[in-house]
């Protein structure tokens, strides 16, 4: 099994390279190594989707048996609570499109050939710890929400729970290599004015590594 798990920060997957053995560093951004009989390789691509579409392309291809995204993320649902690692089974490119006075257009409604909305509709075929978790909608976003505004228009436009820097370039990555794959994310904060006494990142990653390790395990 040889398994390919993405992340922007390496402070996101440490405690999983942890319980590894024989780590290598093929690259400064590309780890590899073994845990039990499972050929890991960990890329830190860096923060954003333009670093993560680029090297994720570059490392994928047909050799992976599956690849997951993996981070932390913000929810826009206050019912989803601090610490709780869900499957982001869709994703939009929320900022591509255009401003016509106060309105924001989509490329859907633009009619330009583009891709803003990348649905995983294998998400629990390739591991059934996947279908345990919470299945939720995101957007991925150069710039995360903080005003009051923003937030509101955003949601009403596109109804998200979830927001990250990188998790729609990723799938778009694997969409197109045709790689099975998943988006595991872990809510640190919610979307709101930005308050960073009221994020809980220690717990976020602690939870997203343990489900990552159970993930792994059920292989």
């Amino acid at each position: 099994m040889k398994i390919l798990i993405v992340a922007a920060t390496k402070y996101e997957i440490d405690p999983t390279i942890l319980q590894c053995e024989n780590t290598n560093y093929l690259m400064p951004n590309l780890i590899e190594c073994k845990y039990k009989n499972t050929h890991l390789f960990f890329l830190i691509t860096g923060v954003g989707m333009v670093a993560t579409a680029y090297y994720t392309g570059k490392i994928v291809d047909d050799t992976f048996d599956a690849a997951f995204n993996v981070g932390i993320c913000g929810s826009f649902n206050q019912h989803l609570e601090l610490g709780t690692v869900v499957n982001v089974y869709e994703d939009v490119f929320s900022e591509l499109g255009a401003e016509s006075g106060t309105d924001f257009l989509s490329t859907d409604e633009l009619a330009l050939a583009a891709t803003t909305k990348i649905t995983n509709l294998k998400y629990g075929a390739i591991n059934q710890i996947l279908e345990l978790l919470p299945k939720v909608n995101g957007i991925t976003v150069n710039t995360v929400h903080g005003n009051e505004a923003s937030i509101n228009k955003v949601f009403d436009k596109f109804h998200p729970m979830v927001e990250s820097m990188e998790g729609a370039a990723f799938m778009f990555v694997c969409e197109n290599e045709n790689i099975p794959y998943a988006q595991i994310r872990t809510v640190s904060n919610f979307v709101e004015v930005r308050n960073k006494d009221k994020w809980n990142i220690p717990l976020a990653i602690d939870n997203l590594n343990k489900k990552l390790i159970e993930i792994i395990d059920y292989f």
